[in-house]
Order: C-alpha cells, then sequence, then structure tokens
C-alpha cells in the first residue's frame, strides 16, 4: 500500500504544477481556493486509489503464495523447503505473465520471476523450517501432566505459569 501511494504521490507532482500556473494566472481569491481545494481533493483520491490497489496486488500474490504452498504440502505429505521454492517459483511466474506487454516479454518476464523466486524463496524457507523447528523443539519437551503431553497454547502457559513460580 504504501509502493501504491508514494508511486502517486511522486507522479501528482506534474499536477500540481498545473494548479500553480493556474493560481499565478487567476486574480480572483474565491477561484484561487476552488482551484487548490479541487487540486488537493484530487490528490488525495489519487494517492487512496495508488495505495488500495498496490494494497490489493500484494493481498493476491500473498494469497496464491501461500494458497500454492499449501496445495503443495498437501499434494507431496511433508513441509518442506521445497513447498516454498515451488509456490514462490510458480507465483513469480504467474505474476511475470500479467505484466503489460507483448508476449515474447511477458514470457521472458515469466522465466527471469521463476528463477528469481526459487532463488529468493529457498533461503527464505530454509529460514522459516529452521524457526518452525526451533518453536516446536519447546513442544516437545513439554511439561507432561497427567501422563500425557501438552502442545501448542497449554504447553505455552504450563511452561509461563512453570517459570512465574520459580
Amino acid at each position: 500500500m504504501l509502493y501504491g501511494g508514494s508511486k502517486e504521490a511522486s507522479a501528482s507532482v506534474s499536477k500540481d504544477a498545473e494548479v500553480m500556473l493556474k493560481l499565478g494566472s487567476t486574480p480572483d481569491k474565491r477561484e484561487q481556493y476552488r482551484l487548490m481545494r479541487d487540486a488537493m481533493e484530487k490528490r488525495f483520491l489519487r494517492i487512496t486509489k495508488g495505495s488500495i490497489i498496490g494494497g490489493v496486488r500484494l493481498g493476491l500474490f500473498t494469497a496464491a503464495f501461500y494458497g500454492l504452498q499449501d496445495v503443495l504440502a498437501e499434494k507431496r505429505g511433508v513441509h518442506d523447503v521445497f513447498n516454498v521454492v515451488g509456490a514462490g517459483s510458480a507465483t513469480a511466474a504467474t505474476f511475470g505473465l500479467i505484466l503489460p506487454g507483448s508476449l515474447p516479454w511477458r514470457l521472458r518476464n515469466s522465466a527471469m520471476g521463476s528463477v528469481l523466486g526459487a532463488a529468493i524463496c529457498f533461503p527464505l524457507g530454509w529460514v522459516h523450517l529452521k524457526l518452525i523447528e526451533k518453536a516446536n523443539e519447546g513442544n516437545a519437551v513439554s511439561h507432561p501432566i497427567g501422563g500425557e503431553r501438552k502442545s501448542g497454547v497449554g504447553a505455552a502457559i504450563d511452561r509461563l505459569e512453570g517459570n512465574l513460580n520459580k
């Protein structure tokens, strides 16, 4: 959203220059006020529209990535780095296809997106996997209560209570 809004804000500088030229040529203060108000309203609407469109694009990209990652994990039956790499590669390739341009240019963007998506997602997927393993370490050695092991929120609450009682 910030990117879309800042892009529109920087693009509207030329529009502001046009308004300033009109202001200089109009001696009436009411007309100047009206021109300034109209320019600010249009700028606000442009920036808001850019922010919303940027947010929607980010949301679509994120939904496609995580949806594809979950589909791969479900089909393969394992949660590993290659699910993240496959989802990143396929999502980047798909978004490379929908960029504007001719067909050869879109295919080039798709191929580059696929390679860059895999290259960027491999280390990120590895770090994510290691963080999940580290987080689950505490759950595996959680305090047994009543002969059974707890996991998730219950184990975290028990660990917190144990630390507070010390």
